[in-house]
C-alpha cells in the first residue's frame, strides 16, 4: 500500500512552498534592521520572543523530566547555536539576501559530512561527488580570489557550520528525548547563552525594532512548521527541489527592497548547491525502499 505521504505531493509542494517564503521574510526582516542593533542583542531578543511562545511546551517538559547523558548534549547544541545565529544575524546586516540564502544552503551538506566523519554513515562515492558540486557551488557564490570576500561571507559560512554541526548534536538528542523537548530546550539554552553576550553590547532598543524581531521569531516558527507538514505529506525527493525557489525570492527581495543587483553567479552557485542535496535526499529515499541495484558499483 502506498503510504498516504506518497499520495499527497501536491500539498508537500504547497507546504514547502510556504516553508520558502516565511524563511525569505526572515531574511528580509532582519536585513531591514540592518547594523542598528549589534548582532548579538538582535539575536537575543528573537529569541526572547520564541521562548515565550514555546513556554509552556518547556515547562512540561522540565516537570517530566530527562535523561542525565541528555543534559551534555543540550549544552553543546546550546553553545554551537549561540555562535551560529550571532554569526547569522552578522551576516545577514552585510551581504546581500540572496548570498545569504545561498550559503545557507551548505548546511546540509555540513550534516552529510559530520555523519560520515562522526557517526559513522560512510563515504560513498555518489555522496561525496554531490558533495564535491555542493562546495563548487559554494566556490560560485563566493568566487574567492575574484573579488574581495567580507566579513558577512565569513560569518555566514561559519553560521552554516555551526548550524550544520548542532543539527548533527539534534539527531543524537531525538534519541534521547522526544522533538518538542528537543524544540523547546533549544529554544531556552539559547535565550540564556545569548543573554550576556546582548549585555555586553547593548544599546537602546525601540519598540518597532523589538516588534520587528518577534516577527522574526513567528515567521522563523511557521516556517519549521510548514517545513515539517511539506515533509508529513510527501517525500523529500519531491520537497527538496522546491527550496531553490527560496533563493529566487531572495533575489527577487533583495532587488526589489533593498536595491541589491541580481547575481547570476550567486544563482548559479546556489543551484548546484540545491542539485546536490536534492541529489543526496533521492539517493537515500531509493536506499530506504530498497530499491538500490545489488552491485557494489552502484551503491551510494
Amino acid at each position: 500500500m502506498v503510504s498516504a505521504q506518497v499520495n499527497r505531493p501536491l500539498q508537500g509542494v504547497i507546504w514547502m512552498l510556504a516553508t520558502g517564503l516565511c524563511f525569505v521574510v526572515v531574511n528580509g526582516v532582519v536585513r531591514h534592521l540592518g547594523t542598528a542593533l549589534p548582532a548579538a542583542q538582535s539575536a537575543f531578543i528573537r529569541f526572547v520572543w520564541g521562548l515565550l511562545f514555546l513556554l509552556p511546551v518547556l515547562v512540561r517538559v522540565l516537570r517530566q523530566g530527562l535523561p542525565a547523558s541528555a543534559w551534555a548534549l543540550f549544552g553543546l547544541r546550546g553553545a554551537l547555536h549561540v555562535a551560529a545565529v550571532v554569526l547569522w544575524f552578522y551576516a545577514m546586516a552585510r551581504i546581500t539576501v540572496a548570498e545569504a540564502t545561498a550559503i545557507g544552503y551548505l548546511n546540509p551538506i555540513v550534516v552529510t559530512l559530520g555523519a560520515a566523519l562522526l557517526l559513522g554513515e560512510g563515504f560513498a562515492w555518489r555522496r561525496m561527488a554531490a558533495i564535491v558540486v555542493a562546495i563548487v557551488g559554494a566556490l560560485i557564490v563566493l568566487r574567492p580570489g575574484l573579488r574581495e570576500l567580507g566579513s558577512g561571507h565569513l560569518s555566514q559560512l561559519g553560521a552554516a557550520l555551526c548550524f550544520g554541526t548542532s543539527y548533527l548534536v539534534a539527531k543524537r538528542l531525538t534519541t534521547l528525548a522526544p522533538p518538542a523537548a528537543v524544540v523547546a530546550i533549544l529554544s531556552g539554552t539559547v535565550t540564556i547563552g545569548l543573554a550576556p553576550l546582548a549585555w555586553w553590547v547593548w544599546v537602546p532598543v525601540t519598540l518597532e525594532q523589538a516588534l520587528w524581531l518577534g516577527a522574526v521569531a513567528v515567521f522563523a516558527t511557521a516556517g519549521h512548521y510548514c517545513m515539517t507538514r511539506a515533509f508529513s505529506c510527501a517525500p523529500m525527493t519531491v520537497t527538496q527541489p522546491v527550496t531553490f525557489l527560496q533563493l529566487v525570492w531572495a533575489a527577487l527581495l533583495g532587488a526589489t527592497l533593498f536595491h541589491e543587483a541580481i547575481d547570476p553567479y550567486v544563482l548559479l552557485g546556489g543551484g548546484l548547491i540545491i542539485a546536490a542535496i536534492s541529489y543526496m535526499t533521492y539517493r537515500e529515499a531509493r536506499l530506504r525502499r530498497g530499491v538500490t541495484p545489488a552491485s557494489p558499483q552502484t551503491k551510494s
